[in-house]
């Protein structure tokens, strides 16, 4: 399968709420419609993670941000224009998604993703992704795909061709949570 097939598969099945092995701009990641809570749930159960920790969204452009965040601090558009690798940014006010995939005190994650797989998928469903990444709650984070457990390769719906013999090990964004008064706290470097 050509990595256009995968693009429009993916994108068929996620719109049928369905769980996904993904390969993002970062690491592998597991994937869903972040609007479907539904599938939000399966993820939670997959990884066996609390629902009290919340998870990454992915978007394909900074435009979109405005249709997920009730206000969206003019730093954000700053950070992320002179970010030179992946970064997810930490948001309050998150709104029009599932709200099992919004933290309890509102506030979201989001990365805006550069891989042509990613945002490609996310160009064509029109909708925010989760993303979280391909492990066990409390296990390592798995950076290449012979790494991934096979729990969870068995447990999600569809497994993505594409990447796997991706040989360099890429870690994780950086993450940083932004106030609406714009200042920043880097949470994961």
């Amino acid at each position: 399968m050509n990595l256009q097939e995968e693009i429009l598969k993916s994108v068929e099945l996620l719109r049928k709420g369905k769980v996904l092995l993904t390969p993002t701009d970062t690491i592998w990641g597991i994937s869903c419609d972040a609007t479907n809570a539904k599938a939000v749930q399966r993820i939670f159960k997959i990884k066996g993670r609390e629902e009290s920790k919340s998870m990454i969204i992915l978007l394909d452009t900074v435009e979109k941000l405005e249709k997920y965040l009730k206000n969206v601090p003019p730093l954000a558009y700053d950070l992320l224009a002179n970010s030179r690798s992946p970064l997810t940014i930490v948001y309050s006010g998150a709104k029009n998604l599932a709200k099992n995939v919004i933290a309890k005190d509102g506030t979201i994650a989001i990365r805006i993703v550069s891989g042509e797989y990613c945002a490609e998928v996310l160009r064509l469903l029109d909708r925010p992704l989760v993303s979280t990444s391909a492990n066990l709650a409390g296990q390592p984070t798995a950076t290449l795909f012979e790494d991934i457990n096979p729990a969870i390769i068995h447990q999600v719906d569809y497994v993505v061709e594409a990447f796997r013999d991706r040989v360099r090990s890429i870690k994780p964004s950086t993450i940083i949570k932004l106030d609406e008064n714009g200042l920043f706290k880097v949470l994961r470097p």
